[in-house]
This record gives C-alpha cells, structure tokens and sequence, in this order.
C-alpha cells in the first residue's frame, strides 16, 4: 500500500518543510479588438494548478484552446512541499486577481485548490481533472489506497533529502506505462524528464480545514484508465462532493494532455452553468 510504502520511506518522522517557491504566472491577453493586456469584462479568470510529477507546461494544450477562446489564464506554480504551505501560496495568488475565477486541478493539484478557495468569493466553481477531491482529515495515500488499481507504489522513486524529508518521483523507466500510456512515447518520455517531485509530507499528511466543495460548485472529469488515481476513487470522491461528472473512457491520468478538448469543454461548461 502506497501509506505503508511511504511511511517506510522516511521513518516516524518528518519535518514539515516551510516551501517558499515564487509563483510563475501565466497571464494571457484580452481577445477582444484593442483590448490586449486587459481580462475580458465578461469572462472568468481561469486558474490550473497542475499535481505532482509535473509541472503547468502538460496544460499548455488547454491554454492555448483557452486563450483562443478568449479567456484569461493563470497556470499556478505549485511547489508539491506540503498541503498547507501548498494551499496558502495558491491563495495568495488567488487573492491577487480581480473578478470571477474558475479554479482547475489536476491530481494533487485538486487536493491544493480544495484547501486554498475555501472562504474565496471570486471562486465560482472547482473543475477536478483526475484529480483528488479529498475531505478534512483525509490524505491522498489513504484516497489512493482506498480502491485497487494504482500504480504508484510500484512507481515511485524516492531521493531523501538533508532535512528528513523525501523527494518522491516517477520513475521514468514506468512513466508512461504507469501515468501517460494513451501519450505518444516521444511525448511521455519529456514529461518523464521534466517532472517534478512532491514531498512524501504532501502525500501522506492529514488534510486540515473545511474543503471548498462543500460550499462552492464542482465539476469533475473522470480518466476512465487512470493507473494513479483508480477510476472508482475518481467517482467515490465525485459522488462525495455532488459534482458534476464527465467520464472520458480509455484516458490516462493525463487526461488533460491526450484529451485536451473534451478537458477544455468541461471546463467551459463549469464557466456556462456557474458564471452567467
């Protein structure tokens, strides 16, 4: 079990490593004529937070379908060091923008962005891409744990570091057999290459605070062969948090990537039914 695999990865115990990570920003220009450099009045700012093992450059697809439709974008950079320091530099940058927000997640992105738009007014709808949808107390060990079908604990690749704490990769030998198999291998193998890791605190640390989705809308896109987070986890968490659910049949936990697409239009139906 992946809890069992990384308890004993790092012993009884770990520190909690206080990240301080800039933020990378991407903002995009207005589409309408002479309005470069300003939001679009009638449009929500669309934030991604991508999971671990990667990092915003898998939604570089999704932005440029997104952009083109003429909605501003911010990819968060998220730091995969721990939920709470995790959450609050994701709020920090959810702060900073002015107007309606539609907050997208990937993976443990979904985790971070729970925690981080809770009490956030501007957040009007939470888009889960493959992704955790956890509850207060939880961890994403025990959520991927609680169904059969994951690969992590096969996959994971651990780096201790000075500190006690430990980096935890994919090892790109199963990257994409295990988390991209429906990417060209081309592809996958980049992916592999450039992925970054997230702390074995960030995975196996009790989830604190109220979740966002008990108060604001969710949306979420089910990888119908996902080999990380198992299909059922997907759907029992889905289901938990009355979201409204797409399932996309034979796609990986990149889904977003191989499916960009059906990823954008389900994020533009969670604009339609929660913004106008």
């Amino acid at each position: 079990m992946i809890s069992k695999r990384l308890t004993a990865l790092v012993g009884a115990s770990v520190a909690v490593v206080a990240a301080c990570v800039s933020m990378l920003a991407v903002t995009t220009a207005d589409a309408r004529p002479g309005g470069r450099g300003h939001a679009p009045a009638d449009k929500p700012t669309i934030v991604l937070v991508h999971g671990a093992f990667a990092d915003s450059s898998g939604f570089n697809a999704v932005i440029q379908r997104l952009t083109k439709d003429g909605y501003p974008v911010v990819a968060a950079a998220n730091p995969l060091r721990a939920v709470p320091s995790d959450a609050a530099q994701l709020s920090a940058l959810l702060d900073s923008i002015k107007g309606p927000i539609v907050l997208v997640g990937h993976s443990y992105g979904g985790v971070v962005m729970s925690t981080a738009a809770t009490g956030n007014k501007n957040v009007k709808a939470l888009v889960y891409v493959a992704a955790y949808i956890p509850e207060t107390g939880e961890t994403v060990a025990q959520l991927t744990d609680k169904f059969p079908g994951s690969t992590v604990d096969a996959s994971l690749k651990a780096v201790p570091l000075p500190d006690g704490v430990v980096d935890l990769y994919i090892d790109p030998a199963v990257f994409r057999a295990n988390f991209a198999p429906d990417l060209p291998a081309k592809d996958a193998a980049l992916y592999s290459i450039t992925q970054r890791p997230a702390t074995n605190v960030a995975l196996t640390e009790p989830i604190l605070g109220e979740q966002a989705w008990h108060t604001i809308r969710s949306y979420a896109l089910i990888s119908g062969a996902d080999k990380i987070i198992p299909p059922a986890a997907q759907r029992y968490m889905s289901k938990r948090a009355g979201s409204t659910v797409q399932t996309v049949k034979g796609a990986s936990h990149m889904v977003f990537v191989s499916h960009p697409d059906t990823t954008v239009s389900f994020i533009e139906r969670a604009v339609r039914e929660t913004t106008r």
